[in-house]
């Protein structure tokens, strides 16, 4: 198998994930280490040989048609992509280089290994990670999105996922290429880059700064334990679905604003409950016996801001069985809890 961004959150919980429940299969990572990826995450699965770490872009496609050919890779999972949406507003450019012309080289790497005189070889697989925001803004009260909902990209980053996903179809339609698509809500735990929402509200509220929320702060969003989607994606990847695309959700949908009075009352409990938080952490307001809900303030909203996305995962529960499994508030637990940890 060969994982493509796999030193990035969702590559490195998945390429963790994978050696634990598929010890026997050989893994081989393919990340550029830009500024989201962290080599560290998946040090002692290196050093202990059960995968190999390549330094590389995935727009090189000497470079994967190599590695497919030398490692005899059957299945390519691809989560290597520019994915932060403040940052394609102001640089689409390099999201339009990574997500569609590095998806593209991936394509065409696979198909000049992968395919022999118009027949592709028995048991290959690409599968494609993609996200809710291909789907636009879902209007309040309305059902959640579906496979079969219409796209709507409303920023850089969404157009460029949702330029990607069309031409994994593509090359499925055009060429056969036997592949799957699965497309995320809002994830959540271990290695998350800390520009995003959850880590990014813990640290500054640790350090009493201001905890900023876009606009009112009411725009929804479904969350999704990373666990719970790495055991969605083994199910896919395991089901005969080439040519299928699923919707995983995590069944917890909450406004930003509720999210963040939910990670302020949790940390506001830790430091009731561990006087010792108040000397490793004098700024944070908790520390004086005061809520973390203080520094919450409201600031002018972002361009392209879409107010809600919800998936419906019943075909994924119907063809595959996978089902969320993660109790939310227990993991946005292990989160705090993980963050206090490596501000030790």
């Amino acid at each position: 198998m060969l994982v493509t961004g796999g030193a990035g959150f969702l590559g490195a919980n998945f390429v963790r994930y994978w050696s634990g429940q598929h010890a026997d299969d050989h893994l081989v990572v393919l990340d550029a280490l830009t500024y989201a990826g962290d080599r560290t995450r998946l040090a002692d699965l290196e050093t202990r040989g059960a995968m190999e770490f390549v330094v590389g872009d995935i727009c090189d496609e000497v470079l994967v048609r190599d590695l497919l050919v030398q490692h005899r890779i059957d299945t390519i999972v691809h989560f290597a992509a520019e994915s932060h949406v403040d940052r394609s507003i102001v640089d689409g450019g390099r999201f339009v280089r990574t997500n569609v012309l590095g998806t593209q080289a991936l394509l065409d790497a696979a198909r000049s290994v992968w395919q022999e005189r118009g027949t592709w070889r028995s048991g290959v697989r690409f599968h494609h990670v993609s996200t809710d925001e291909v789907y636009g803004p879902l209007a309040e009260g309305a059902s959640s999105f579906n496979e079969r909902s219409p796209y709507n990209p409303s920023s850089p980053y969404s157009a460029s996922k949702a330029a990607s996903d069309h031409l994994v179809r593509a090359a499925g339609v055009t060429h056969g290429l036997p592949y799957s698509i699965s497309h995320c809500a809002n994830n959540y735990g271990p290695f998350q880059h800390a520009e995003k929402l959850i880590p990014f509200m813990l640290r500054q509220a640790l350090h009493g700064l201001p905890l900023t929320i876009y606009g009112d702060g009411l725009q929804r969003r479904e969350w999704l334990a990373v666990h719970d989607h790495c055991v969605a994606l083994d199910a896919i990847l395991g089901a005969d679905v080439a040519g299928e695309t699923f919707c995983i959700g995590g069944g917890t949908e909450l406004t930003n604003l509720e999210l963040v009075h939910r990670l302020c009352g949790m940390l506001d409990a830790r430091f009731a409950a561990n006087p010792a938080l108040a000397d490793r952490f004098p700024l944070c307001p908790a520390a004086l016996g005061a809520s973390s809900r203080t520094l919450i303030i409201h600031v002018t909203d972002r361009l392209g801001h879409d107010r809600r996305y919800a998936l419906d995962s019943s075909k994924l529960s119907v063809l595959t069985g996978a089902t969320p499994g993660v109790v939310f508030d227990e993991a946005l637990e292990r989160v705090v809890a993980a963050v206090l940890s490596d501000m030790a």
